[in-house]
C-alpha cells in the first residue's frame, strides 16, 4: 500500500508533508505534489502533516479522486524529487477546499 496527493493540494502545494518523509518519496511539479508509490513505505507520517488534507492511504482515496493514484505514480516519474520544505504556492489559502481543481493541474 501506498499514500496518494489528491486534489487539494492543486494550486496550493503545501511541503509540510515532505519535512516528515523519511525515504524522500516525493515529486514536485508546478503547482502539486505526488508521492511515488514505489518508494513510499507507508509510515503515514506525511498525512497528518498536511495542511490541505490531501493525503490520503491508497485504500482511504476519496470517491471520485481515484485517477490521483494513477496520476502519483505517472508524474512521480517525471518531476524532479523534492527533499526540503518550501513555502506553499502564493494563493494557497484562497484555495485551500476547493473542490475539482484537476482541470488546473500542470503537469
Amino acid at each position: 500500500m501506498t499514500f496518494v496527493v489528491t486534489d487539494n493540494c492543486i494550486l496550493c502545494k503545501y511541503t509540510d508533508c515532505v519535512e516528515v518523509c523519511p525515504v524522500d518519496c516525493f515529486y514536485e511539479g508546478p503547482n502539486f505534489l505526488v508521492i511515488d508509490p514505489d518508494e513510499c513505505i507507508d509510515c503515514a507520517l506525511c498525512e497528518p502533516e498536511c495542511p490541505a488534507n490531501a493525503i490520503f492511504s491508497e485504500d482511504e482515496v476519496p470517491k471520485g479522486q481515484e485517477i490521483f493514484t494513477q496520476l502519483n505514480e505517472e508524474l512521480a516519474q517525471k518531476w524532479p524529487n523534492i527533499t526540503e520544505m518550501k513555502g506553499p504556492l502564493p494563493d494557497a489559502k484562497k484555495w485551500d477546499g476547493v473542490e475539482g481543481k484537476i482541470q488546473y493541474l500542470e503537469k
